[in-house]
Protein backbone atom coordinates (compact mmCIF):
# COMPACT_ATOMS: atom_id res chain seq x y z
CA UNK A 1 0.00 0.00 0.00
CA UNK A 2 1.65 3.28 -1.07
CA UNK A 3 0.16 6.91 0.80
CA UNK A 4 0.74 9.21 -1.42
CA UNK A 5 1.11 12.35 1.10
CA UNK A 6 4.63 10.96 1.73
CA UNK A 7 4.81 8.09 -0.27
CA UNK A 8 5.87 5.67 2.43
CA UNK A 9 5.40 2.03 1.22
CA UNK A 10 3.67 -0.09 3.85
CA UNK A 11 4.72 -3.61 3.49
CA UNK A 12 2.42 -6.81 3.64
CA UNK A 13 2.54 -8.48 7.28
CA UNK A 14 3.40 -12.39 6.21
CA UNK A 15 3.97 -14.83 9.04
CA UNK A 16 6.24 -17.90 8.27
CA UNK A 17 5.14 -21.63 10.12
CA UNK A 18 7.04 -24.50 9.18
CA UNK A 19 9.60 -26.98 11.49
CA UNK A 20 11.66 -27.06 9.17
CA UNK A 21 14.61 -24.41 9.95
CA UNK A 22 15.93 -24.67 6.30
CA UNK A 23 12.79 -24.08 4.81
CA UNK A 24 11.89 -21.38 7.12
CA UNK A 25 14.69 -19.68 6.02
CA UNK A 26 14.50 -20.30 2.33
CA UNK A 27 10.70 -18.82 2.52
CA UNK A 28 11.66 -15.41 4.36
CA UNK A 29 14.68 -15.12 2.22
CA UNK A 30 12.44 -14.82 -1.04
CA UNK A 31 9.80 -13.02 0.94
CA UNK A 32 11.87 -10.36 2.22
CA UNK A 33 13.77 -10.07 -1.03
CA UNK A 34 9.95 -8.17 -2.47
CA UNK A 35 9.95 -4.92 -1.29
CA UNK A 36 5.91 -5.66 -0.88
CA UNK A 37 6.61 -8.29 1.68
CA UNK A 38 8.26 -8.55 5.09
CA UNK A 39 8.12 -11.87 7.46
CA UNK A 40 7.33 -10.54 11.00
CA UNK A 41 7.30 -13.51 12.56
CA UNK A 42 7.96 -17.52 12.52
CA UNK A 43 7.06 -20.28 13.85
CA UNK A 44 8.02 -23.85 14.02
CA UNK A 45 4.80 -25.88 14.45
CA UNK A 46 1.00 -25.12 14.66
CA UNK A 47 0.31 -24.48 18.15
CA UNK A 48 2.87 -21.89 18.17
CA UNK A 49 1.62 -20.85 15.21
CA UNK A 50 -2.05 -20.24 16.74
CA UNK A 51 -0.89 -18.39 19.76
CA UNK A 52 0.43 -15.81 17.47
CA UNK A 53 -2.92 -15.92 15.05
CA UNK A 54 -4.70 -15.01 18.74
CA UNK A 55 -3.27 -12.22 19.23
CA UNK A 56 -1.97 -10.72 15.78
CA UNK A 57 -3.07 -9.91 12.52
CA UNK A 58 -0.73 -10.93 9.18
CA UNK A 59 -1.72 -10.11 5.69
CA UNK A 60 -0.62 -13.78 4.41
CA UNK A 61 0.33 -17.05 6.44
CA UNK A 62 2.47 -19.23 4.33
CA UNK A 63 1.71 -22.85 6.10
CA UNK A 64 3.40 -26.27 6.39
CA UNK A 65 1.30 -29.04 6.39
CA UNK A 66 3.60 -31.61 8.04
CA UNK A 67 4.35 -30.05 11.83
CA UNK A 68 4.54 -31.71 15.30
CA UNK A 69 2.50 -30.83 17.78
CA UNK A 70 -0.47 -29.38 15.76
CA UNK A 71 -0.39 -29.51 11.86
CA UNK A 72 -1.28 -27.57 9.06
CA UNK A 73 -4.76 -29.20 8.63
CA UNK A 74 -5.37 -28.96 12.72
CA UNK A 75 -4.37 -25.31 12.93
CA UNK A 76 -6.70 -24.58 9.47
CA UNK A 77 -9.76 -26.76 11.82
CA UNK A 78 -8.68 -24.54 14.94
CA UNK A 79 -8.95 -20.91 13.12
CA UNK A 80 -12.45 -21.76 11.80
CA UNK A 81 -13.41 -22.92 15.14
CA UNK A 82 -11.99 -19.65 17.05
CA UNK A 83 -13.33 -17.57 13.73
CA UNK A 84 -10.10 -16.23 13.35
CA UNK A 85 -9.44 -14.76 9.89
CA UNK A 86 -6.30 -15.44 7.84
CA UNK A 87 -5.10 -15.57 4.30
CA UNK A 88 -3.46 -18.60 3.86
CA UNK A 89 -1.18 -20.19 1.06
CA UNK A 90 -0.16 -23.84 1.71
CA UNK A 91 3.16 -25.48 1.53
CA UNK A 92 2.65 -29.36 0.04
CA UNK A 93 4.04 -32.04 -1.33
CA UNK A 94 3.37 -33.51 -4.82
CA UNK A 95 3.02 -36.94 -3.41
CA UNK A 96 -0.59 -38.51 -3.53
CA UNK A 97 -0.96 -38.29 0.27
CA UNK A 98 0.30 -34.60 -0.40
CA UNK A 99 -2.39 -33.92 -2.57
CA UNK A 100 -5.31 -35.53 -1.28
CA UNK A 101 -4.01 -33.36 2.28
CA UNK A 102 -3.92 -30.12 0.12
CA UNK A 103 -7.65 -30.49 -1.25
CA UNK A 104 -8.93 -30.83 2.32
CA UNK A 105 -6.67 -27.32 3.15
CA UNK A 106 -8.46 -25.60 0.39
CA UNK A 107 -11.70 -26.78 1.76
CA UNK A 108 -10.56 -25.58 4.98
CA UNK A 109 -9.93 -21.75 3.86
CA UNK A 110 -6.51 -21.98 2.65
CA UNK A 111 -7.00 -20.17 -0.56
CA UNK A 112 -4.05 -21.52 -2.71
CA UNK A 113 -0.67 -23.34 -2.41
CA UNK A 114 2.92 -23.93 -3.43
CA UNK A 115 4.58 -27.18 -4.18
CA UNK A 116 7.51 -27.61 -2.02
CA UNK A 117 10.45 -28.90 -3.95
CA UNK A 118 12.76 -31.83 -3.40
CA UNK A 119 15.17 -30.28 -5.39
CA UNK A 120 17.19 -27.76 -3.12
CA UNK A 121 18.48 -26.25 -6.19
CA UNK A 122 14.86 -25.91 -7.67
CA UNK A 123 14.08 -24.46 -4.09
CA UNK A 124 16.45 -21.62 -5.02
CA UNK A 125 16.33 -21.01 -8.27
CA UNK A 126 14.24 -17.73 -9.78
CA UNK A 127 11.16 -19.66 -11.21
CA UNK A 128 10.38 -21.00 -8.00
CA UNK A 129 10.90 -17.90 -6.82
CA UNK A 130 9.00 -15.77 -8.92
CA UNK A 131 6.16 -18.59 -9.02
CA UNK A 132 6.05 -18.23 -4.90
CA UNK A 133 5.84 -14.70 -4.93
CA UNK A 134 2.77 -14.72 -7.51
CA UNK A 135 1.35 -16.51 -5.30
CA UNK A 136 1.94 -14.92 -1.86
CA UNK A 137 0.63 -11.69 -3.69
CA UNK A 138 -2.19 -13.09 -4.72
CA UNK A 139 -3.26 -14.55 -1.44
CA UNK A 140 -2.37 -11.61 0.61
CA UNK A 141 -5.07 -9.34 -1.90
CA UNK A 142 -7.53 -11.73 -1.69
CA UNK A 143 -11.11 -10.52 -1.25
CA UNK A 144 -11.46 -13.56 0.65
CA UNK A 145 -10.10 -15.50 4.20
CA UNK A 146 -10.09 -18.48 5.65
CA UNK A 147 -13.90 -17.84 7.04
CA UNK A 148 -16.25 -17.91 4.47
CA UNK A 149 -19.18 -15.96 4.40
CA UNK A 150 -21.51 -17.90 2.21
CA UNK A 151 -23.96 -20.33 3.85
CA UNK A 152 -22.83 -23.72 2.98
CA UNK A 153 -25.62 -26.07 1.26
CA UNK A 154 -26.39 -29.44 2.52
CA UNK A 155 -26.02 -31.77 -0.21
CA UNK A 156 -29.84 -32.26 -0.15
CA UNK A 157 -30.98 -28.74 -0.87
CA UNK A 158 -28.15 -29.05 -3.32
CA UNK A 159 -29.81 -31.33 -5.22
CA UNK A 160 -33.08 -29.95 -4.79
CA UNK A 161 -31.97 -26.49 -6.06
CA UNK A 162 -30.21 -28.15 -8.87
CA UNK A 163 -33.50 -29.94 -10.28
CA UNK A 164 -35.76 -27.01 -10.22
CA UNK A 165 -32.79 -25.47 -12.45
CA UNK A 166 -33.03 -28.57 -14.95
CA UNK A 167 -36.70 -28.80 -14.64
CA UNK A 168 -36.51 -24.68 -16.11
CA UNK A 169 -34.09 -26.08 -18.26
CA UNK A 170 -36.68 -28.52 -20.06
CA UNK A 171 -39.33 -25.76 -20.54
CA UNK A 172 -37.29 -23.69 -22.27
CA UNK A 173 -35.05 -23.22 -25.88
CA UNK A 174 -31.28 -23.74 -24.60
CA UNK A 175 -29.42 -20.37 -25.21
CA UNK A 176 -27.00 -21.65 -27.10
CA UNK A 177 -28.14 -24.64 -30.12
CA UNK A 178 -26.26 -26.99 -32.01
CA UNK A 179 -23.94 -29.22 -30.60
CA UNK A 180 -22.08 -27.36 -27.75
CA UNK A 181 -19.19 -27.60 -25.52
CA UNK A 182 -18.84 -25.94 -22.04
CA UNK A 183 -14.77 -24.66 -21.34
CA UNK A 184 -13.89 -23.35 -17.67
CA UNK A 185 -10.91 -21.50 -16.98
CA UNK A 186 -10.30 -20.65 -13.20
CA UNK A 187 -6.71 -20.28 -10.92
CA UNK A 188 -6.55 -18.71 -7.57
CA UNK A 189 -9.57 -19.46 -5.40
CA UNK A 190 -10.44 -21.85 -7.99
CA UNK A 191 -10.72 -25.35 -6.12
CA UNK A 192 -13.16 -24.06 -4.00
CA UNK A 193 -14.72 -22.05 -6.53
CA UNK A 194 -15.39 -25.39 -8.53
CA UNK A 195 -17.11 -26.50 -5.61
CA UNK A 196 -19.68 -24.01 -5.89
CA UNK A 197 -20.45 -25.10 -9.94
CA UNK A 198 -19.47 -28.45 -10.62
CA UNK A 199 -21.41 -29.93 -7.83
CA UNK A 200 -24.65 -28.07 -8.96
CA UNK A 201 -24.21 -29.42 -12.87
CA UNK A 202 -26.80 -32.32 -13.80
CA UNK A 203 -25.29 -35.78 -15.42
CA UNK A 204 -28.29 -34.76 -18.04
CA UNK A 205 -26.42 -31.94 -18.65
CA UNK A 206 -26.25 -31.55 -22.44
CA UNK A 207 -22.67 -31.07 -23.15
CA UNK A 208 -18.70 -32.22 -21.90
CA UNK A 209 -17.22 -29.49 -19.42
CA UNK A 210 -13.65 -29.13 -19.69
CA UNK A 211 -11.92 -27.52 -16.98
CA UNK A 212 -8.57 -25.93 -17.07
CA UNK A 213 -7.42 -24.92 -13.16
CA UNK A 214 -3.81 -24.25 -12.78
CA UNK A 215 -2.34 -26.46 -10.70
CA UNK A 216 0.77 -28.86 -10.81
CA UNK A 217 1.28 -32.29 -11.58
CA UNK A 218 0.21 -34.68 -9.01
CA UNK A 219 -2.80 -32.09 -7.69
CA UNK A 220 -5.69 -32.25 -10.79
CA UNK A 221 -6.10 -36.20 -9.89
CA UNK A 222 -7.20 -35.25 -6.33
CA UNK A 223 -9.03 -32.14 -7.47
CA UNK A 224 -11.42 -34.39 -9.61
CA UNK A 225 -11.68 -37.30 -7.54
CA UNK A 226 -12.87 -34.44 -4.53
CA UNK A 227 -15.27 -33.13 -6.93
CA UNK A 228 -16.82 -36.58 -8.12
CA UNK A 229 -17.35 -37.68 -4.70
CA UNK A 230 -19.69 -34.32 -4.18
CA UNK A 231 -21.28 -34.79 -7.93
CA UNK A 232 -23.73 -36.41 -9.85
CA UNK A 233 -22.50 -35.43 -13.28
CA UNK A 234 -19.18 -37.55 -13.72
CA UNK A 235 -15.98 -36.06 -13.03
CA UNK A 236 -12.32 -37.33 -14.14
CA UNK A 237 -8.87 -35.91 -14.89
CA UNK A 238 -8.41 -36.26 -18.27
CA UNK A 239 -6.59 -38.83 -19.94
CA UNK A 240 -4.84 -38.88 -23.26
CA UNK A 241 -7.11 -39.81 -25.84
CA UNK A 242 -10.58 -39.44 -23.91
CA UNK A 243 -13.53 -39.05 -26.30
CA UNK A 244 -15.59 -35.87 -25.11
CA UNK A 245 -18.72 -37.35 -24.18
CA UNK A 246 -22.08 -35.30 -22.68
CA UNK A 247 -22.57 -34.67 -18.98
CA UNK A 248 -18.68 -35.63 -17.95
CA UNK A 249 -16.04 -33.16 -16.68
CA UNK A 250 -13.15 -33.51 -18.22
CA UNK A 251 -10.21 -31.58 -15.74
CA UNK A 252 -6.54 -31.21 -17.22
CA UNK A 253 -3.61 -33.07 -15.60
CA UNK A 254 -1.34 -30.37 -13.82
CA UNK A 255 2.06 -29.95 -15.54
CA UNK A 256 0.64 -30.08 -19.41
CA UNK A 257 -1.37 -28.28 -21.85
CA UNK A 258 -4.86 -29.79 -22.38
CA UNK A 259 -6.17 -29.55 -25.94
CA UNK A 260 -8.91 -31.23 -27.96
CA UNK A 261 -8.60 -32.44 -31.51
CA UNK A 262 -10.80 -34.50 -33.70
CA UNK A 263 -10.42 -38.63 -34.47
CA UNK A 264 -12.87 -40.21 -36.62
CA UNK A 265 -14.86 -37.75 -36.53
CA UNK A 266 -14.82 -37.44 -32.56
CA UNK A 267 -13.66 -35.11 -30.17
CA UNK A 268 -10.92 -36.64 -27.97
CA UNK A 269 -8.50 -34.67 -25.53
CA UNK A 270 -4.86 -34.77 -26.54
CA UNK A 271 -1.70 -33.21 -24.02
CA UNK A 272 1.34 -31.33 -25.49
CA UNK A 273 4.53 -30.95 -22.80
CA UNK A 274 5.61 -27.36 -24.67
CA UNK A 275 6.77 -24.50 -21.96
CA UNK A 276 4.63 -23.06 -19.64
CA UNK A 277 2.22 -20.35 -21.37
CA UNK A 278 1.35 -17.35 -19.19
CA UNK A 279 3.14 -18.11 -16.80
CA UNK A 280 1.64 -21.47 -16.15
CA UNK A 281 1.08 -24.61 -17.51
CA UNK A 282 -1.72 -26.29 -18.05
CA UNK A 283 -2.43 -22.93 -19.87
CA UNK A 284 -6.79 -22.06 -20.51
CA UNK A 285 -5.20 -20.31 -24.02
CA UNK A 286 -4.58 -23.40 -25.03
CA UNK A 287 -7.79 -25.33 -24.72
CA UNK A 288 -9.80 -22.33 -25.82
CA UNK A 289 -7.41 -22.44 -29.28
CA UNK A 290 -7.84 -25.86 -29.62
CA UNK A 291 -11.51 -25.36 -30.27
CA UNK A 292 -11.48 -23.52 -33.40
CA UNK A 293 -11.10 -26.32 -35.13
CA UNK A 294 -13.74 -28.73 -33.28
CA UNK A 295 -16.77 -30.12 -34.51
CA UNK A 296 -18.84 -28.14 -31.97
CA UNK A 297 -21.19 -25.52 -33.30
CA UNK A 298 -20.75 -23.48 -30.19
CA UNK A 299 -18.63 -22.68 -27.17
CA UNK A 300 -19.90 -21.50 -23.61
CA UNK A 301 -16.53 -20.19 -21.89
CA UNK A 302 -16.36 -19.86 -18.74
CA UNK A 303 -13.92 -17.48 -16.44
CA UNK A 304 -13.61 -18.24 -12.79
CA UNK A 305 -11.61 -16.24 -9.95
CA UNK A 306 -8.01 -16.06 -11.00
CA UNK A 307 -4.90 -13.85 -10.72
CA UNK A 308 -3.77 -12.57 -14.22
CA UNK A 309 -5.14 -12.69 -17.93
CA UNK A 310 -5.15 -16.95 -18.97
CA UNK A 311 -8.26 -17.29 -20.80
CA UNK A 312 -8.57 -14.08 -22.28
CA UNK A 313 -6.45 -14.43 -25.76
CA UNK A 314 -7.52 -18.28 -26.11
CA UNK A 315 -11.52 -17.03 -26.08
CA UNK A 316 -10.68 -13.92 -28.57
CA UNK A 317 -8.94 -16.08 -30.85
CA UNK A 318 -11.97 -18.89 -30.52
CA UNK A 319 -14.33 -16.32 -31.56
CA UNK A 320 -12.84 -15.37 -34.64
CA UNK A 321 -13.59 -19.12 -35.92
CA UNK A 322 -16.67 -20.25 -33.78
CA UNK A 323 -19.42 -18.71 -32.13
CA UNK A 324 -19.22 -18.43 -28.28
CA UNK A 325 -21.18 -17.43 -25.28
CA UNK A 326 -19.46 -16.55 -22.86
CA UNK A 327 -19.50 -16.21 -18.66
CA UNK A 328 -17.63 -14.50 -15.63
CA UNK A 329 -17.92 -14.48 -12.73
CA UNK A 330 -18.47 -11.54 -10.64
CA UNK A 331 -16.07 -9.55 -8.94
CA UNK A 332 -17.92 -9.48 -5.45
CA UNK A 333 -17.85 -13.43 -5.47
CA UNK A 334 -14.07 -13.72 -6.76
CA UNK A 335 -11.17 -14.75 -4.75
CA UNK A 336 -8.81 -12.65 -6.92
CA UNK A 337 -10.81 -10.73 -9.98
CA UNK A 338 -7.70 -11.05 -12.38
CA UNK A 339 -8.88 -13.32 -15.00
CA UNK A 340 -12.68 -12.41 -14.90
CA UNK A 341 -11.74 -8.98 -14.72
CA UNK A 342 -9.45 -9.15 -18.23
CA UNK A 343 -12.18 -10.95 -20.37
CA UNK A 344 -14.97 -8.13 -19.34
CA UNK A 345 -12.73 -5.78 -20.81
CA UNK A 346 -12.59 -7.61 -24.30
CA UNK A 347 -16.50 -6.77 -24.54
CA UNK A 348 -17.04 -10.24 -25.52
CA UNK A 349 -18.77 -11.37 -22.05
CA UNK A 350 -22.49 -11.76 -22.21
CA UNK A 351 -23.24 -13.03 -18.49
CA UNK A 352 -21.68 -11.52 -15.30
CA UNK A 353 -22.58 -13.94 -12.85
CA UNK A 354 -22.17 -14.54 -9.17
CA UNK A 355 -20.43 -17.34 -7.70
CA UNK A 356 -23.63 -18.92 -6.96
CA UNK A 357 -25.03 -18.56 -10.14
CA UNK A 358 -22.81 -19.76 -12.50
CA UNK A 359 -24.12 -23.31 -12.31
CA UNK A 360 -27.70 -22.30 -13.32
CA UNK A 361 -26.19 -20.12 -15.95
CA UNK A 362 -24.29 -23.13 -17.68
CA UNK A 363 -27.30 -25.29 -17.77
CA UNK A 364 -29.62 -22.70 -19.38
CA UNK A 365 -27.03 -22.03 -21.92
CA UNK A 366 -26.48 -25.78 -22.97
CA UNK A 367 -29.79 -27.67 -21.72
CA UNK A 368 -30.39 -30.78 -20.50
CA UNK A 369 -31.82 -34.54 -21.63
Amino acid sequence: MVFSGNNVKIKKKILVVDDSALMRRVMCDIINSDERFQVVEQAFDGEAALQLLRKNQYDGVVLDVNMPKMNGIQLLRMLQNEKIRARVMMASTDTCDGAKVTMEALDLGAIDFIEKPVNIMYLKSGEFKRNFLDILYAVTTSRQSNISSLPVLSRQTQEESTQKIVNMARKSQPVVAGQKLVAIACSTGGPKALQSVVPRLPAELMAPVLIVQHMPKGFTQSLAERLDSLSKIKVKEAAEGDVLENGTVYIAMGGKHMNVTTRGGRAVITYTDEPPREGVKPCANYMYESLKNSSYAQIVCVVLTGMGADGTKGIVNLETAKKIHVIAQDESSSTVYGMPKSIAATGLVNKVVSLDGVAQEIIMSVGVK
